[in-house]
Protein backbone atom coordinates (compact mmCIF):
# COMPACT_ATOMS: atom_id res chain seq x y z
CA UNK A 1 0.00 0.00 0.00
CA UNK A 2 0.97 3.25 -0.75
CA UNK A 3 1.12 6.61 1.55
CA UNK A 4 -2.62 8.35 3.31
CA UNK A 5 -3.27 10.86 0.82
CA UNK A 6 -3.72 14.62 2.51
CA UNK A 7 -7.03 15.00 0.58
CA UNK A 8 -8.19 12.94 3.11
CA UNK A 9 -8.79 16.14 5.10
CA UNK A 10 -11.82 16.99 2.41
CA UNK A 11 -14.02 14.48 3.93
CA UNK A 12 -15.73 17.41 6.40
CA UNK A 13 -18.51 15.26 7.45
CA UNK A 14 -16.52 12.26 8.91
CA UNK A 15 -16.97 11.03 11.90
CA UNK A 16 -15.11 7.70 12.02
CA UNK A 17 -11.88 6.75 10.44
CA UNK A 18 -10.45 3.43 10.96
CA UNK A 19 -7.00 2.53 8.71
CA UNK A 20 -5.91 -0.08 11.23
CA UNK A 21 -3.96 -3.37 10.52
CA UNK A 22 -2.75 -2.58 6.95
CA UNK A 23 0.68 -1.86 5.71
CA UNK A 24 0.43 2.01 4.79
CA UNK A 25 3.94 3.63 5.01
CA UNK A 26 5.36 7.10 4.57
CA UNK A 27 4.49 9.65 7.06
CA UNK A 28 1.40 11.06 8.72
CA UNK A 29 0.40 13.50 6.34
CA UNK A 30 -0.42 17.44 7.04
CA UNK A 31 -4.34 16.42 7.03
CA UNK A 32 -4.60 20.19 7.51
CA UNK A 33 -4.16 20.26 3.79
CA UNK A 34 -7.22 20.64 1.73
CA UNK A 35 -9.37 22.17 4.91
CA UNK A 36 -10.12 25.41 3.03
CA UNK A 37 -13.71 23.12 1.91
CA UNK A 38 -14.74 23.06 5.49
CA UNK A 39 -16.46 25.62 7.47
CA UNK A 40 -14.51 25.31 10.49
CA UNK A 41 -11.14 26.42 10.91
CA UNK A 42 -9.98 23.01 12.11
CA UNK A 43 -9.64 20.03 9.99
CA UNK A 44 -12.02 17.26 10.12
CA UNK A 45 -13.95 19.25 12.45
CA UNK A 46 -16.21 16.66 12.91
CA UNK A 47 -14.27 13.68 13.15
CA UNK A 48 -14.25 12.18 16.98
CA UNK A 49 -12.28 8.64 16.20
CA UNK A 50 -9.19 8.56 14.31
CA UNK A 51 -7.46 4.53 14.07
CA UNK A 52 -4.13 4.39 12.12
CA UNK A 53 -2.37 1.50 14.00
CA UNK A 54 -0.79 -1.85 12.56
CA UNK A 55 0.79 0.03 10.28
CA UNK A 56 4.35 0.92 8.90
CA UNK A 57 3.54 4.97 9.69
CA UNK A 58 6.99 6.54 9.97
CA UNK A 59 8.57 9.77 10.65
CA UNK A 60 7.27 12.19 13.94
CA UNK A 61 3.58 12.98 14.17
CA UNK A 62 2.78 16.42 13.29
CA UNK A 63 1.59 18.60 15.52
CA UNK A 64 -1.96 19.64 13.89
CA UNK A 65 -3.47 16.55 15.18
CA UNK A 66 -3.96 18.96 18.09
CA UNK A 67 -6.04 20.96 16.19
CA UNK A 68 -8.91 17.81 15.78
CA UNK A 69 -11.32 19.19 18.30
CA UNK A 70 -13.79 16.95 18.74
CA UNK A 71 -11.48 14.08 18.75
CA UNK A 72 -12.37 11.61 21.25
CA UNK A 73 -10.37 8.67 20.44
CA UNK A 74 -6.85 8.67 18.73
CA UNK A 75 -4.91 5.30 18.26
CA UNK A 76 -1.30 5.21 16.38
CA UNK A 77 -0.01 2.11 17.88
CA UNK A 78 2.23 -0.11 16.44
CA UNK A 79 4.04 1.92 13.94
CA UNK A 80 7.29 3.62 13.37
CA UNK A 81 7.14 6.96 15.10
CA UNK A 82 9.66 8.63 16.45
CA UNK A 83 10.88 12.40 17.73
CA UNK A 84 8.74 14.47 20.55
CA UNK A 85 5.31 13.46 21.46
CA UNK A 86 2.72 15.73 20.40
CA UNK A 87 0.50 17.55 22.60
CA UNK A 88 -2.18 15.53 21.98
CA UNK A 89 -2.18 11.95 22.58
CA UNK A 90 -4.13 8.83 23.45
CA UNK A 91 -2.56 5.11 22.25
CA UNK A 92 0.72 5.88 21.24
CA UNK A 93 2.01 2.73 22.32
CA UNK A 94 4.93 0.62 20.75
CA UNK A 95 6.53 3.30 18.85
CA UNK A 96 10.06 4.95 19.05
CA UNK A 97 9.16 7.77 20.61
CA UNK A 98 11.14 10.03 22.73
CA UNK A 99 11.06 13.17 25.34
CA UNK A 100 8.34 14.00 27.97
CA UNK A 101 4.93 14.07 28.08
CA UNK A 102 3.76 17.89 27.66
CA UNK A 103 2.13 20.08 30.38
CA UNK A 104 -1.21 20.19 27.82
CA UNK A 105 -2.20 16.75 28.43
CA UNK A 106 -4.15 17.77 31.59
CA UNK A 107 -6.41 19.73 30.24
CA UNK A 108 -7.56 16.64 28.23
CA UNK A 109 -11.35 16.20 30.05
CA UNK A 110 -12.61 14.28 27.92
CA UNK A 111 -9.77 11.74 27.45
CA UNK A 112 -10.60 7.89 28.68
CA UNK A 113 -8.07 6.22 27.18
CA UNK A 114 -3.85 6.83 27.45
CA UNK A 115 -1.53 4.34 26.02
CA UNK A 116 1.91 5.19 25.74
CA UNK A 117 3.70 1.67 26.59
CA UNK A 118 6.84 0.87 24.89
CA UNK A 119 8.71 4.02 24.00
CA UNK A 120 11.63 5.90 24.97
CA UNK A 121 9.50 8.63 27.02
CA UNK A 122 11.15 10.16 30.38
CA UNK A 123 10.61 12.77 32.48
CA UNK A 124 8.67 13.33 35.87
CA UNK A 125 5.04 13.02 36.21
CA UNK A 126 3.40 15.77 38.29
CA UNK A 127 -0.37 16.14 39.62
CA UNK A 128 -0.68 18.33 37.43
CA UNK A 129 -0.25 16.44 34.43
CA UNK A 130 -3.68 14.67 35.28
CA UNK A 131 -5.17 17.66 36.49
CA UNK A 132 -8.32 17.35 34.62
CA UNK A 133 -8.23 13.73 33.69
CA UNK A 134 -11.72 13.22 35.40
CA UNK A 135 -13.19 10.83 32.49
CA UNK A 136 -9.56 8.68 32.17
CA UNK A 137 -10.22 5.11 32.70
CA UNK A 138 -7.14 3.23 30.89
CA UNK A 139 -3.32 4.47 32.09
CA UNK A 140 -0.63 2.65 30.13
CA UNK A 141 2.48 3.82 31.00
CA UNK A 142 4.48 0.60 31.32
CA UNK A 143 8.25 0.65 29.49
CA UNK A 144 8.77 3.90 29.97
CA UNK A 145 11.14 5.79 32.03
CA UNK A 146 9.11 7.88 34.17
CA UNK A 147 9.19 8.77 37.76
CA UNK A 148 6.25 9.93 39.10
CA UNK A 149 6.18 12.65 42.10
CA UNK A 150 2.70 13.40 43.92
CA UNK A 151 2.62 13.71 47.39
CA UNK A 152 1.70 11.28 49.89
CA UNK A 153 -2.26 12.31 50.28
CA UNK A 154 -3.11 12.71 46.70
CA UNK A 155 -6.57 12.16 45.52
CA UNK A 156 -6.25 11.50 41.32
CA UNK A 157 -9.33 13.06 39.74
CA UNK A 158 -10.08 9.75 38.04
CA UNK A 159 -11.40 6.06 38.69
CA UNK A 160 -8.89 3.88 36.85
CA UNK A 161 -10.05 0.38 35.76
CA UNK A 162 -6.92 -0.62 34.07
CA UNK A 163 -3.59 0.87 35.69
CA UNK A 164 0.10 -0.52 33.99
CA UNK A 165 3.33 1.18 35.01
CA UNK A 166 5.86 -1.06 35.08
CA UNK A 167 9.13 0.43 34.67
CA UNK A 168 8.11 3.27 35.94
CA UNK A 169 10.00 5.14 39.26
CA UNK A 170 7.33 5.04 41.74
CA UNK A 171 8.63 4.09 45.44
CA UNK A 172 10.20 3.22 47.36
CA UNK A 173 6.98 3.86 49.21
CA UNK A 174 4.37 1.83 48.11
CA UNK A 175 1.43 4.71 46.48
CA UNK A 176 -0.97 5.75 48.77
CA UNK A 177 -3.27 6.73 46.00
CA UNK A 178 -4.47 3.54 44.79
CA UNK A 179 -6.82 3.93 47.85
CA UNK A 180 -8.76 6.05 45.44
CA UNK A 181 -9.08 3.47 42.80
CA UNK A 182 -12.24 1.30 44.05
CA UNK A 183 -12.54 0.12 40.47
CA UNK A 184 -9.05 -1.53 39.23
CA UNK A 185 -9.74 -4.60 37.75
CA UNK A 186 -6.00 -4.63 36.43
CA UNK A 187 -3.10 -3.62 38.02
CA UNK A 188 0.82 -3.61 36.99
CA UNK A 189 3.54 -2.56 39.43
CA UNK A 190 6.32 -4.61 38.33
CA UNK A 191 9.99 -3.43 38.33
CA UNK A 192 8.19 -0.24 40.10
CA UNK A 193 10.77 0.45 42.68
CA UNK A 194 9.00 -0.33 45.12
CA UNK A 195 10.57 -1.53 48.78
CA UNK A 196 8.08 -0.94 51.48
CA UNK A 197 5.27 -3.46 52.63
CA UNK A 198 1.99 -3.76 50.76
CA UNK A 199 -0.28 -1.61 53.09
CA UNK A 200 -3.39 -3.20 54.55
CA UNK A 201 -5.64 -1.13 53.05
CA UNK A 202 -4.60 -2.55 49.58
CA UNK A 203 -6.55 -6.09 50.09
CA UNK A 204 -9.70 -4.21 50.30
CA UNK A 205 -9.40 -3.09 46.49
CA UNK A 206 -7.07 -5.88 45.55
CA UNK A 207 -10.61 -8.40 45.18
CA UNK A 208 -11.24 -7.86 41.80
CA UNK A 209 -7.51 -6.88 40.50
CA UNK A 210 -5.86 -9.60 38.11
CA UNK A 211 -2.66 -8.38 39.99
CA UNK A 212 0.92 -8.75 38.83
CA UNK A 213 2.40 -8.34 42.64
CA UNK A 214 5.96 -8.90 43.33
CA UNK A 215 7.48 -9.11 46.82
CA UNK A 216 6.46 -11.54 50.19
CA UNK A 217 3.02 -11.93 51.70
CA UNK A 218 3.42 -9.13 54.37
CA UNK A 219 3.14 -10.37 58.25
CA UNK A 220 0.64 -8.03 58.75
CA UNK A 221 -2.25 -9.72 56.43
CA UNK A 222 -3.63 -11.76 59.82
CA UNK A 223 -5.16 -7.70 60.54
CA UNK A 224 -7.42 -8.60 57.67
CA UNK A 225 -9.11 -10.74 60.09
CA UNK A 226 -13.05 -10.46 58.19
CA UNK A 227 -11.32 -12.29 55.47
CA UNK A 228 -13.65 -14.90 53.80
CA UNK A 229 -11.51 -15.57 50.48
CA UNK A 230 -7.86 -14.59 49.81
CA UNK A 231 -6.96 -14.64 46.65
CA UNK A 232 -3.46 -13.78 45.53
CA UNK A 233 -2.66 -16.55 42.89
CA UNK A 234 -1.31 -15.75 39.33
CA UNK A 235 1.50 -13.16 41.01
CA UNK A 236 5.27 -13.27 41.65
CA UNK A 237 5.23 -13.57 45.09
CA UNK A 238 7.99 -14.86 46.76
CA UNK A 239 9.16 -15.87 50.31
CA UNK A 240 7.41 -18.32 52.70
CA UNK A 241 3.70 -18.51 53.71
CA UNK A 242 3.01 -16.37 56.88
CA UNK A 243 2.12 -18.10 59.82
CA UNK A 244 -0.30 -15.26 60.78
CA UNK A 245 -2.15 -16.60 58.13
CA UNK A 246 -3.74 -18.42 60.66
CA UNK A 247 -5.32 -15.37 62.57
CA UNK A 248 -7.52 -15.57 59.60
CA UNK A 249 -10.28 -17.49 61.64
CA UNK A 250 -13.21 -16.66 59.02
CA UNK A 251 -11.40 -17.77 55.80
CA UNK A 252 -12.69 -20.38 53.50
CA UNK A 253 -10.57 -20.17 50.26
CA UNK A 254 -7.27 -19.28 50.38
CA UNK A 255 -5.46 -19.29 46.93
CA UNK A 256 -1.73 -18.74 46.42
CA UNK A 257 -1.38 -20.53 43.19
CA UNK A 258 0.97 -19.55 40.56
CA UNK A 259 3.56 -17.64 42.53
CA UNK A 260 7.09 -18.17 43.70
CA UNK A 261 6.35 -19.44 47.56
CA UNK A 262 9.23 -21.52 48.48
CA UNK A 263 9.80 -23.70 52.26
CA UNK A 264 7.32 -25.49 53.93
CA UNK A 265 3.85 -25.44 55.24
CA UNK A 266 3.71 -23.63 58.19
CA UNK A 267 1.91 -25.64 60.83
CA UNK A 268 -0.41 -22.82 61.82
CA UNK A 269 -2.36 -23.29 58.74
CA UNK A 270 -3.71 -26.11 60.85
CA UNK A 271 -5.79 -23.75 62.51
CA UNK A 272 -7.91 -22.82 59.50
CA UNK A 273 -10.16 -25.09 60.26
CA UNK A 274 -12.84 -23.44 58.15
CA UNK A 275 -11.23 -23.80 54.95
CA UNK A 276 -13.34 -25.30 52.20
CA UNK A 277 -10.48 -24.36 49.69
CA UNK A 278 -6.64 -24.49 49.97
CA UNK A 279 -4.78 -23.83 46.59
CA UNK A 280 -0.96 -23.69 46.68
CA UNK A 281 -0.26 -25.36 43.07
CA UNK A 282 2.37 -23.82 40.82
CA UNK A 283 4.68 -23.06 43.36
CA UNK A 284 8.14 -24.23 45.06
CA UNK A 285 7.11 -25.41 48.50
CA UNK A 286 9.05 -28.12 49.65
CA UNK A 287 8.74 -30.87 52.74
CA UNK A 288 6.65 -33.12 53.43
CA UNK A 289 2.51 -32.62 53.33
CA UNK A 290 2.02 -32.90 56.80
CA UNK A 291 -0.38 -35.46 58.37
CA UNK A 292 -2.26 -32.70 59.89
CA UNK A 293 -4.04 -31.73 56.89
CA UNK A 294 -6.07 -34.63 57.13
CA UNK A 295 -7.55 -33.95 60.67
CA UNK A 296 -7.55 -29.98 60.41
CA UNK A 297 -10.02 -28.93 57.60
CA UNK A 298 -12.75 -31.62 57.83
CA UNK A 299 -15.04 -29.39 55.35
CA UNK A 300 -11.99 -29.02 52.99
CA UNK A 301 -13.37 -30.02 49.51
CA UNK A 302 -10.80 -28.80 47.10
CA UNK A 303 -6.88 -29.63 48.35
CA UNK A 304 -4.55 -28.60 45.22
CA UNK A 305 -1.01 -29.20 45.76
CA UNK A 306 0.13 -29.75 42.32
CA UNK A 307 3.49 -28.72 41.07
CA UNK A 308 5.48 -28.11 43.67
CA UNK A 309 8.54 -29.99 45.56
CA UNK A 310 6.99 -32.07 47.94
CA UNK A 311 8.47 -35.01 48.65
CA UNK A 312 7.92 -38.06 51.10
CA UNK A 313 5.10 -40.27 51.16
CA UNK A 314 1.35 -39.60 50.97
CA UNK A 315 0.33 -39.14 54.87
CA UNK A 316 -2.29 -41.65 55.59
CA UNK A 317 -4.34 -39.37 57.44
CA UNK A 318 -5.58 -37.91 54.13
CA UNK A 319 -8.47 -40.05 54.54
CA UNK A 320 -9.95 -38.20 57.29
CA UNK A 321 -11.16 -35.29 54.64
CA UNK A 322 -14.51 -36.73 54.60
CA UNK A 323 -15.75 -33.90 52.89
CA UNK A 324 -12.92 -33.86 50.07
CA UNK A 325 -14.16 -33.59 46.35
CA UNK A 326 -10.65 -32.90 44.36
CA UNK A 327 -7.18 -34.45 45.21
CA UNK A 328 -4.15 -33.16 43.39
CA UNK A 329 -0.85 -34.08 44.11
CA UNK A 330 0.90 -34.18 40.90
CA UNK A 331 3.93 -33.46 39.66
CA UNK A 332 5.86 -33.65 42.68
CA UNK A 333 8.37 -36.06 44.41
CA UNK A 334 6.41 -38.13 46.10
CA UNK A 335 7.12 -41.85 46.88
CA UNK A 336 5.44 -44.70 48.37
CA UNK A 337 2.80 -46.69 47.98
CA UNK A 338 -0.90 -44.90 47.55
CA UNK A 339 -2.50 -45.64 50.77
CA UNK A 340 -5.28 -48.28 50.88
CA UNK A 341 -6.91 -45.60 53.24
CA UNK A 342 -8.21 -43.52 50.22
CA UNK A 343 -10.88 -46.09 50.38
CA UNK A 344 -12.52 -43.79 53.26
CA UNK A 345 -12.46 -40.69 50.82
CA UNK A 346 -16.05 -40.40 51.64
CA UNK A 347 -17.87 -37.78 49.59
CA UNK A 348 -15.94 -39.76 46.44
CA UNK A 349 -18.21 -42.51 47.16
CA UNK A 350 -21.42 -40.62 46.16
CA UNK A 351 -22.82 -39.97 42.96
CA UNK A 352 -23.87 -36.52 43.81
CA UNK A 353 -21.90 -34.37 45.33
CA UNK A 354 -22.53 -30.69 47.19
CA UNK A 355 -22.14 -27.40 45.58
CA UNK A 356 -18.99 -25.70 46.30
CA UNK A 357 -19.48 -23.33 43.18
CA UNK A 358 -19.53 -19.57 45.10
CA UNK A 359 -18.95 -18.27 48.52
CA UNK A 360 -20.93 -14.90 49.85
CA UNK A 361 -20.06 -12.25 51.95
CA UNK A 362 -22.62 -10.74 54.33
CA UNK A 363 -21.06 -7.84 55.12
CA UNK A 364 -20.49 -6.72 51.40
CA UNK A 365 -23.42 -8.54 50.32
CA UNK A 366 -20.86 -9.60 46.98
CA UNK A 367 -19.93 -13.23 45.63
CA UNK A 368 -16.91 -15.05 45.23
CA UNK A 369 -16.49 -17.75 42.02
CA UNK A 370 -14.57 -21.03 43.05
CA UNK A 371 -12.70 -21.91 40.24
CA UNK A 372 -10.63 -24.99 39.57
CA UNK A 373 -8.19 -25.69 36.67
CA UNK A 374 -8.35 -29.45 35.77
CA UNK A 375 -5.77 -30.70 33.64
CA UNK A 376 -7.19 -34.10 31.75
CA UNK A 377 -7.86 -35.59 28.48
CA UNK A 378 -4.54 -33.87 27.73
CA UNK A 379 -6.34 -30.64 27.98
CA UNK A 380 -6.88 -27.63 30.72
CA UNK A 381 -10.27 -27.09 31.93
CA UNK A 382 -11.38 -24.37 34.24
CA UNK A 383 -14.32 -25.18 35.70
CA UNK A 384 -16.49 -22.78 37.92
CA UNK A 385 -19.97 -22.57 37.90
CA UNK A 386 -20.49 -27.04 37.43
CA UNK A 387 -17.25 -27.47 40.18
CA UNK A 388 -19.60 -29.53 42.02
CA UNK A 389 -19.50 -31.96 38.89
CA UNK A 390 -16.01 -32.45 39.61
CA UNK A 391 -14.41 -35.37 41.85
CA UNK A 392 -10.91 -36.32 41.00
CA UNK A 393 -8.09 -37.40 42.09
CA UNK A 394 -4.57 -36.99 40.27
CA UNK A 395 -1.15 -37.99 41.45
CA UNK A 396 0.57 -37.89 38.44
CA UNK A 397 4.42 -37.11 37.35
CA UNK A 398 5.24 -38.32 40.88
CA UNK A 399 7.45 -41.61 42.25
CA UNK A 400 4.77 -43.58 43.66
CA UNK A 401 5.70 -47.36 43.66
CA UNK A 402 3.44 -50.57 44.91
CA UNK A 403 0.06 -52.27 43.89
CA UNK A 404 -2.50 -50.52 41.82
CA UNK A 405 -5.07 -49.59 44.59
CA UNK A 406 -7.96 -52.01 44.40
CA UNK A 407 -9.99 -49.93 46.96
CA UNK A 408 -9.93 -46.74 44.78
CA UNK A 409 -13.01 -48.84 42.79
CA UNK A 410 -15.12 -48.40 45.87
CA UNK A 411 -15.01 -44.78 45.11
CA UNK A 412 -18.15 -44.52 42.93
CA UNK A 413 -18.26 -40.73 42.16
CA UNK A 414 -15.15 -40.74 40.47
CA UNK A 415 -15.07 -38.59 37.59
CA UNK A 416 -11.45 -37.97 37.18
CA UNK A 417 -8.76 -40.86 37.82
CA UNK A 418 -4.88 -39.86 37.23
CA UNK A 419 -2.07 -42.00 38.38
CA UNK A 420 -0.15 -41.95 35.08
CA UNK A 421 3.88 -41.59 35.25
CA UNK A 422 5.07 -43.35 38.25
CA UNK A 423 5.91 -46.62 39.34
CA UNK A 424 2.85 -48.67 40.05
CA UNK A 425 2.67 -52.43 39.15
CA UNK A 426 -0.19 -54.68 39.56
CA UNK A 427 -3.24 -56.08 37.42
CA UNK A 428 -5.83 -53.10 36.91
CA UNK A 429 -9.02 -55.41 38.40
CA UNK A 430 -12.23 -56.37 37.38
CA UNK A 431 -14.12 -53.77 39.66
CA UNK A 432 -12.86 -50.86 38.07
CA UNK A 433 -16.12 -51.14 35.98
CA UNK A 434 -18.02 -50.09 39.33
CA UNK A 435 -17.14 -46.24 38.64
CA UNK A 436 -20.37 -45.48 36.79
CA UNK A 437 -19.03 -42.14 36.90
CA UNK A 438 -15.56 -41.96 35.31
CA UNK A 439 -14.88 -39.80 32.45
CA UNK A 440 -11.09 -39.80 32.53
CA UNK A 441 -8.27 -42.67 33.31
CA UNK A 442 -5.30 -42.12 32.55
CA UNK A 443 -3.08 -44.91 34.05
CA UNK A 444 -0.35 -44.58 31.21
CA UNK A 445 3.57 -44.69 32.16
CA UNK A 446 3.53 -47.87 34.84
CA UNK A 447 4.72 -51.02 35.45
CA UNK A 448 1.03 -52.45 35.32
CA UNK A 449 0.72 -55.75 33.72
CA UNK A 450 -1.58 -58.56 32.68
CA UNK A 451 -4.91 -58.66 30.67
CA UNK A 452 -6.97 -55.30 30.48
CA UNK A 453 -10.40 -56.17 32.03
CA UNK A 454 -13.47 -57.23 29.76
CA UNK A 455 -15.55 -55.41 32.35
CA UNK A 456 -14.22 -51.64 31.51
CA UNK A 457 -15.95 -52.02 28.31
CA UNK A 458 -19.28 -51.56 30.67
CA UNK A 459 -17.93 -48.30 31.75
CA UNK A 460 -20.24 -46.05 29.26
CA UNK A 461 -19.35 -42.89 30.65
CA UNK A 462 -15.39 -43.28 29.70
CA UNK A 463 -14.36 -40.91 26.92
CA UNK A 464 -10.89 -40.95 27.45
CA UNK A 465 -8.46 -43.66 28.52
CA UNK A 466 -4.71 -43.87 28.18
CA UNK A 467 -3.01 -47.22 28.89
CA UNK A 468 -0.04 -46.78 27.01
CA UNK A 469 3.49 -47.52 27.66
CA UNK A 470 2.80 -50.75 30.24
CA UNK A 471 3.25 -54.32 30.43
CA UNK A 472 -0.31 -55.41 29.60
CA UNK A 473 -0.76 -58.47 27.48
CA UNK A 474 -3.37 -60.43 25.77
CA UNK A 475 -6.09 -59.52 23.38
CA UNK A 476 -8.02 -56.28 23.85
CA UNK A 477 -11.60 -56.49 24.93
CA UNK A 478 -12.54 -54.16 21.90
CA UNK A 479 -16.01 -54.26 22.89
CA UNK A 480 -18.44 -51.59 23.92
CA UNK A 481 -17.33 -48.41 25.23
CA UNK A 482 -13.35 -49.79 24.86
CA UNK A 483 -14.06 -49.88 20.98
CA UNK A 484 -14.30 -45.73 20.91
CA UNK A 485 -10.45 -45.61 22.14
CA UNK A 486 -8.10 -45.18 18.93
CA UNK A 487 -4.75 -47.29 19.14
CA UNK A 488 -2.67 -44.71 20.86
CA UNK A 489 -4.36 -45.65 24.19
CA UNK A 490 -3.12 -48.93 24.16
CA UNK A 491 0.70 -48.33 22.59
CA UNK A 492 3.83 -48.96 24.41
CA UNK A 493 2.59 -52.71 25.53
CA UNK A 494 4.55 -54.91 23.72
CA UNK A 495 2.39 -57.88 24.29
CA UNK A 496 -1.14 -56.93 23.40
CA UNK A 497 -2.76 -57.60 20.64
CA UNK A 498 -5.72 -57.37 18.33
CA UNK A 499 -7.92 -54.07 17.32
CA UNK A 500 -7.35 -51.23 17.55
CA UNK A 501 -3.52 -52.34 17.42
CA UNK A 502 -1.93 -53.46 13.94
CA UNK A 503 -0.49 -56.36 15.95
CA UNK A 504 -2.98 -59.69 15.53
CA UNK A 505 -2.93 -62.10 17.86
CA UNK A 506 -1.64 -65.60 17.44
CA UNK A 507 -5.02 -67.82 17.79
CA UNK A 508 -6.86 -65.36 15.25
CA UNK A 509 -5.26 -67.35 12.66
CA UNK A 510 -5.37 -70.69 14.36
CA UNK A 511 -9.50 -69.98 14.54
CA UNK A 512 -9.67 -69.23 11.24
CA UNK A 513 -8.34 -72.25 9.88
CA UNK A 514 -9.93 -74.44 12.35
CA UNK A 515 -13.45 -72.16 10.90
CA UNK A 516 -12.42 -73.34 7.73
CA UNK A 517 -11.74 -76.80 8.37
CA UNK A 518 -15.31 -76.82 10.14
CA UNK A 519 -17.22 -75.18 7.56
CA UNK A 520 -16.00 -78.11 5.11
CA UNK A 521 -17.02 -80.99 7.34
CA UNK A 522 -20.52 -79.17 7.73
CA UNK A 523 -20.43 -78.66 3.48
CA UNK A 524 -19.71 -82.65 3.10
CA UNK A 525 -22.17 -83.31 6.21
CA UNK A 526 -25.19 -81.54 4.24
CA UNK A 527 -24.23 -82.75 0.28
CA UNK A 528 -24.33 -86.64 1.92
CA UNK A 529 -27.92 -86.20 3.32
CA UNK A 530 -28.77 -84.68 0.07
CA UNK A 531 -28.02 -86.93 -2.58
CA UNK A 532 -29.54 -89.44 0.21
CA UNK A 533 -32.66 -87.67 0.41
CA UNK A 534 -32.61 -88.00 -3.61
CA UNK A 535 -32.40 -91.31 -3.57
CA UNK A 536 -35.11 -92.58 -1.00
CA UNK A 537 -37.44 -90.16 -2.67
CA UNK A 538 -36.83 -91.89 -6.01
CA UNK A 539 -37.36 -95.41 -4.52
CA UNK A 540 -40.46 -94.36 -2.92
CA UNK A 541 -42.25 -93.06 -5.61
CA UNK A 542 -41.55 -96.23 -7.65
CA UNK A 543 -42.11 -98.40 -4.73
CA UNK A 544 -44.70 -97.18 -3.41
CA UNK A 545 -47.57 -97.54 -6.34
CA UNK A 546 -45.64 -101.11 -6.99
CA UNK A 547 -46.98 -102.08 -3.62
CA UNK A 548 -50.54 -100.71 -3.63
CA UNK A 549 -51.29 -101.96 -7.24
CA UNK A 550 -50.40 -105.28 -5.97
CA UNK A 551 -52.38 -105.58 -2.83
CA UNK A 552 -55.90 -105.65 -5.38
CA UNK A 553 -56.04 -107.19 -8.70
CA UNK A 554 -58.95 -105.22 -9.11
CA UNK A 555 -56.96 -101.61 -8.46
CA UNK A 556 -54.22 -103.08 -11.32
CA UNK A 557 -56.72 -103.51 -14.00
CA UNK A 558 -58.18 -100.57 -13.72
CA UNK A 559 -55.20 -98.73 -13.65
CA UNK A 560 -53.54 -100.34 -16.66
CA UNK A 561 -56.96 -99.93 -18.87
CA UNK A 562 -56.99 -95.82 -17.56
CA UNK A 563 -53.43 -95.93 -18.53
CA UNK A 564 -54.64 -97.71 -21.90
CA UNK A 565 -57.18 -95.20 -22.87
CA UNK A 566 -55.10 -92.07 -22.09
CA UNK A 567 -52.82 -93.28 -24.78
CA UNK A 568 -55.06 -94.56 -27.21
CA UNK A 569 -56.61 -90.46 -27.04
CA UNK A 570 -53.15 -89.35 -27.32
CA UNK A 571 -52.44 -91.18 -30.23
CA UNK A 572 -56.01 -90.19 -32.38
CA UNK A 573 -55.16 -86.84 -31.76
CA UNK A 574 -51.88 -86.70 -33.41
CA UNK A 575 -53.26 -88.94 -36.04
CA UNK A 576 -56.03 -85.96 -36.51
CA UNK A 577 -53.46 -83.17 -36.12
CA UNK A 578 -51.07 -84.92 -39.23
CA UNK A 579 -53.88 -84.74 -41.28
CA UNK A 580 -55.34 -81.38 -40.98
CA UNK A 581 -51.47 -80.11 -41.58
CA UNK A 582 -51.26 -82.85 -44.99
CA UNK A 583 -54.84 -81.84 -46.14
CA UNK A 584 -53.33 -77.87 -45.82
CA UNK A 585 -50.22 -78.42 -47.85
CA UNK A 586 -52.35 -79.65 -50.90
Amino acid sequence: MSSIPSSIGNFCNLHYLDLSYNNFNGSLPEIIDGTETCNSKSPLPNLQVLDLSDNQLQGSIPSSIGNFCNLHYLDLSYNNFNGSLPEIIDDLSDNQLQGSIPNLIGNLSNLYNLNLRNNQLSGTLTEQRFWKLSNLEDLNIDSNSFHLDVSSNWTPPFLLSTLSMGSCHIGPAFPTWLQSQKNLMYLDLSNASISSSIPNWFWNISSKLDNNLTGSIPSTINNCSSLIVLDLGNNNLSGMIPKSLDQLQLLKSLHLNHNKLSGELPSSLRNLTGLDVLDLSYNNLSGQIPAWIGTAFQNLVILNLRSNMFSGRLPSLLSNLSSLHVLDLAQNNLMGEIPVTLVELKAMTQDHNMSISSLYDNRSSSWYEERLIVITKRLILEYNKTLSLVVSIDLSDNNLSGKFPDGITKLFGLVFLNLSMNHIIGRIPESISKLRQLSSLDLSSNKLFGSIPSSMSLISSLGYLNLSNNNFSDKIPFIGQMSTFTESAFAGNPNLCGAPLVIKCQDEGTDKRQSGVEDKIDCGFVDQWFYLSIGLGFAVGILVPYFVLAMRRSWCVAYFDFVDKIVKWLLFRKRVTYVRNHAQRK
